[in-house]
């Protein structure tokens, strides 16, 4: 459904706290030149620190490595899958010296990772992955995330940025998708094509009608894959995850301070927000692998709103990993909700009812201080 618009693109970035940022192979890479676009990334660094001097911590997704790559190979872009895969290995250092060159003078830390399907699909790869985002955002980086094409099989590939920022979003519960594209939002028909077609300013569901109203890749960039099509399934991923998607385009320079000031995108709302839809997931998607039982004053912080400590932890059932959904009972077996283990079984065995500072000395590293985080624990109702 498509309706009057009653909040704006430039009030969603407003609002926004953790923001996603996608850049394509079309505005990364110079189509004639094949070199980084150096002034353009150069204003978008600015557009960044200007959102970061706001407060907003953003994660940048940036295509461009193979692009890279081929031009300093001198390949074609119908190069073959082993080719490509050379062709991201020796672009990703250059993709990086170019986010470097642009984020420095904004006094900016890039920091690259490198993910594929299996990092956001696999649970203890998505815990891993979701860590290292977390604390690179807490050191002040800016990470630059691409996907790992040097080593990832057709198998375990996205194929495309725009549904990896989607992954990414939803990895970092972040409350803004922002895609930068070649066009500034969705239109009822391609405007390259059909200069009246009309322009969608606010979705509030991706209908069929509004999905057949994607068009392809800009062929004429020569260095992308991605469309509006694969920008709408990325929406829908964000979006189930409770974080909105703006489509924005990105052919001008300072893309991210003109969407500020009010420039023209497509907003596809989210019906929840981060926490609420990642909440949801946990108690209606995931089987629990075990159960831990809890005392009495482990239970009553835990309607205070307080994380689970090992201290409250009584007894430790099932073979669970780290990650894992498992339920949380009282000592008399009542159940009281489901959460994702801080810590294996084995592991949780050995620091129940025993304090957070003693916890390192038991399993051997530094991990978390909380049986369960109160972010990855839903609560049943009463």
């Amino acid at each position: 459904m498509v309706r009057c618009v009653k909040i704006s693109a430039s009030e969603t970035l407003g609002g926004a706290r953790r923001i996603v940022v996608k850049i394509g192979s079309s505005l990364v890479v110079d189509a004639d030149s094949r070199a980084p676009a150096a002034v353009w990334l150069a204003a978008l660094a600015q557009d960044i620190a200007e959102l970061r001097a706001r407060g907003r911590e953003v994660i940048v997704v940036s295509s461009g490595a193979v692009a890279l790559g081929r031009g300093r190979l001198g390949l074609t872009r119908n190069a073959r899958l082993d080719e490509k895969q050379a062709a991201a290995a020796v672009g990703q250092s250059l993709l990086m010296q170019a986010w470097e060159a642009a984020l420095g003078p904004q006094s900016l830390t890039p920091a690259q990772v490198l993910l594929t399907r299996d990092d956001t699909e696999r649970r203890r790869r998505w815990l891993n992955a979701r860590a290292t985002l977390d604390a690179l955002l807490k050191l002040g980086c800016i990470p630059v995330v691409n996907e790992n094409d040097t080593v990832a099989t057709e198998e375990i590939r996205y194929g495309d940025n725009d549904r990896l920022a989607a992954r990414t979003a939803q990895l970092v519960r972040a409350d803004l998708l922002i895609l930068l594209s070649d066009v500034d939002g969705l239109y009822s028909a391609d405007p390259r094509k059909h200069p009246a077609a009309s322009h969608l300013a606010v979705i509030e569901a991706l209908t069929p009608k509004i999905l057949a109203m994607a068009g392809g890749a800009n062929a004429a960039a020569d260095v992308g894959t991605g469309g509006m099509a694969t920008k709408l399934e990325a929406a829908r991923i964000a979006r189930s995850a409770g974080c909105a998607t703006l489509i924005v385009s990105g052919l001008e320079l300072h893309p991210l301070r003109a969407l500020a000031q009010g420039a023209r995108a497509t907003l596809i709302t989210a019906p929840a927000t981060p926490l609420a839809a990642y909440k949801q997931w946990i108690a209606g998607s995931l089987e629990p692998a075990g159960a831990i039982a809890i005392d009495d004053g482990a239970a009553l912080a835990l309607v205070g709103g307080r994380s689970l400590l090992a201290s409250g932890v009584q007894r430790v059932e099932g073979r669970f990993d780290r990650g894992d959904c498992i339920r949380v009972v009282g000592l008399t077996g009542g159940a009281l909700g489901v959460g994702l283990a801080a810590y294996a079984a084995d592991e949780m065995e050995r620091i129940r009812g025993r304090h957070s500072g003693e916890i390192e000395g038991l399993v051997g590293y530094k991990g978390p201080g909380v049986a369960i985080h109160r972010d990855d624990l839903v609560l049943d109702r009463p």
